[in-house]
């Protein structure tokens, strides 16, 4: 393994206030002193969320720090940024965001072994206050028999 892919930046969020119906890998549009900035784990996806402009997918809402070393060429940590998908996925997630009225949420922002960064995007549907408790329920549940299993 190289050192880029243990660059896995996860939303937390993402999987408890949404039932993720399905996912995509979709590349990122970024600036020079951006992609040093994610090498270095400096990123967020709190908060962000993707939408259409003229059938164009935008990321909105992700930070990435400034480069410390970046001079005047370094880049705005919350500027929008372009999603790369094939026409064909991009219509696809369109016509199910309007017809069913689902979100698309980032879920992880990772490097590939080349060195490019992708972003794990899925089409989502917003939980309802008692759909998060049955997931904590589910959660604590699961841990509890991990811990009776590793005893015996």
């Amino acid at each position: 393994m190289t050192s880029n892919s243990r660059i896995n930046i996860r939303n937390k969020r993402a999987t408890f206030d949404y039932e993720i119906i399905e996912k995509y890998v979709a590349g990122v549009q970024l600036a020079g002193t951006e992609i040093k900035s994610i090498r270095q784990g400096k990123a967020s996806l709190v908060d962000s969320y993707c939408y259409f402009v003229n059938g164009e997918l935008w990321l909105k809402g992700m930070h990435i720090a400034e480069y410390f070393y970046g001079t005047y060429n370094n880049h705005e940590p919350a500027r929008e940024r372009k999603l790369l998908l094939t026409k064909k996925e991009l219509q696809k997630i369109e016509r199910k965001t309007k017809e069913s009225g689902l979100t698309i949420i980032p879920i992880r922002l990772f490097l590939t072994d080349r060195g490019w960064a992708k972003i794990e995007i899925a089409l989502a549907k917003g939980k309802k206050r008692h759909d998060k408790r049955e997931t904590l329920k589910l959660k604590d549940a699961n841990r509890e028999m991990d811990r009776i299993r590793k005893k015996y």
